[in-house]
């Protein structure tokens, strides 16, 4: 007896010509002409930032949420660092030129830094992803280039130098974007910055004290690893490596919860570790296996980030000199989701490691997803990756002009790379223009948004101040 099988029906994707993503670009001129970029301003009905903020914190652990709004209320810049649902509100109305890349969502200057690769080199990249979803590649862009300018206020730079920045960082990612455009899909696929490429690229444009700042920045990250991990965040008890206790930033676990709570949850946690190699390379997951469980902390990290769940893991490979920390990091919904559509993904931990993977040039070998279940029985997703691996982020604070605008560029340049990886580059490209059009637009978007900011800064330390919320400063 023989069966036949009714075949599969594969849909064939479409290849439009050069020619025809070209026209797609110019045509969406008309959408949203680029000069509309720049022409933002609060609507008199404008949302309240302060309940959007409370809204979304509904979620996270309240004895932590006082951090949040502390280091939020610490300056402008650190309040845009935590307020991506802001903006991503505030964007919601705009004119979208339908150009969709794979969003970062939360592009700021300081989302950006190095880390190493798996090939073991220092690669400088996109690495936050946690908002990330399908959208109009100019939301990312507008997000850059107000963190410019809100920055540049916070260093006291004058309007002409903080101007520049904006500009040449969205020149920057206009000019490398209708680059990749002339490229080989392998070519783009295949690009990134590491130390060697941006002193080919930039290093004609700044002097010799500023090169060695750079350089002096890929040699401390390279320190950043899992054995300075041990010596910073743990400590050898009975054979075993465990953590320090620093509430609230570092707090083992069995300090928060009660025995039997604790047991159940590190059970929940251990099956985690186990369920979630799954979603790694078999390669990879050999490697984790062999691995041991030690301990296990909650960390508190970032701003924006702050009350929601972070967990930190401690395990031992062939001795306790051969350590591999895990960060554990909730993942919720994009803030982009309200205004672009649900995620396509069941686990929102899926989503920002498929995001992530989609974007960067080289990702945490150690990078995946799954859900645990809280002590509260609740479920909750999550994502994974190596805590340290080189980690690298720019002192904003105190960086020379000079070389903060350079920096600008490297941001623009690598956000202009992780969405030719995603979205039509051509076509993108073509919108852009070969013009300062689209620039000069980001530098009035950066402006106006940069002058809202301040205001929606100052109504979070009055509601501080009035008792609206709570704040726990200087943590």
């Amino acid at each position: 007896m023989t069966t036949t099988q009714t075949p599969i029906e594969i849909q064939q994707l479409p290849h439009p010509s050069i020619q025809e993503r070209a026209a797609v670009g110019k045509a969406a001129r008309t959408a949203a002409p680029r000069t509309s970029h720049g022409d933002w301003a609060p609507p008199a009905d404008r949302f309240d930032p302060i309940q959007l903020l409370i809204d979304q914190e509904e979620s996270r652990v309240p004895d932590l949420v006082p951090i949040r709004h502390g280091r939020m209320a610490a300056s402008p810049f650190a309040f845009y660092r935590g307020a991506a649902n802001v903006l991503a509100a505030d964007l919601a109305p705009t004119l979208r030129s339908g150009l969709n890349v794979q969003l970062c969502g939360d592009a700021h200057l300081v989302n950006f830094g190095g880390f190493a690769s798996p090939e073991r080199s220092l690669l400088f990249d996109v690495n936050d992803f946690d908002e990330t979803h399908p959208g109009p590649f100019e939301w990312d862009v507008k997000r850059l280039v107000a963190s410019l300018e809100v920055a540049g206020r916070s260093r006291n730079l004058d309007k002409k130098m903080r101007s520049d920045l904006v500009a040449a960082s969205a020149r920057t990612y206009r000019e490398a974007m209708r680059e990749f455009a002339g490229q080989c899909n392998l070519d783009v696929w295949y690009a990134r910055l590491d130390m060697d490429a941006i002193l080919s690229r930039w290093g004609s444009e700044v002097g010799t004290r500023v090169l060695k700042t750079f350089q002096a920045a890929a040699t401390k990250a390279e320190s950043k690893d899992q054995i300075k991990a041990k010596a910073k965040l743990t400590q050898v008890v009975d054979g075993r490596l465990r953590f320090h206790s620093d509430p609230p930033l570092l707090v083992p676990v069995e300090e928060i919860y009660t025995d039997v709570d604790r047991q159940g949850f590190e059970e929940s946690l251990r099956g985690t570790l186990r369920s979630y190699r799954r979603t790694l390379a078999n390669d990879r997951r050999h490697l984790l296996e062999g691995y041991e469980f030690n301990a296990l902390a909650r960390k508190v990290v970032g701003v924006g980030s702050v009350g929601t769940r972070c967990w930190v893991v401690a395990m031992a490979g062939r001795d306790l000199d051969d350590p591999l920390f895990l960060q554990v990091k909730q993942a919720e919904a994009s803030v982009l989701e309200p205004h672009l559509g649900a995620s396509g993904f069941a686990n929102h931990g899926q989503r920002v490691v498929e995001g992530q993977r989609l974007m960067q040039a080289a990702s945490d070998i150690f990078l995946g997803w799954d859900r645990v279940v809280g002590p509260d029985g609740v479920a909750r997703d999550f994502y994974l990756r190596q805590l340290w691996d080189w980690k690298a982020s720019a002192n904003i604070d105190v960086m020379e002009p000079e070389a903060l605008r350079v920096y600008a560029q490297m941001c623009g340049w690598i956000l202009a790379r992780a969405h030719a990886r995603s979205g039509d580059r051509v076509a993108i490209g073509a919108y852009l223009g070969a013009g300062t059009t689209f620039d000069e637009a980001m530098v009035r978007f950066a402006t106006a948004y940069a002058d809202q900011n301040e205001k929606d800064h100052q109504a979070l330390v009055d509601a501080i101040a009035h008792h609206r919320i709570a704040a726990e400063a200087g943590i």
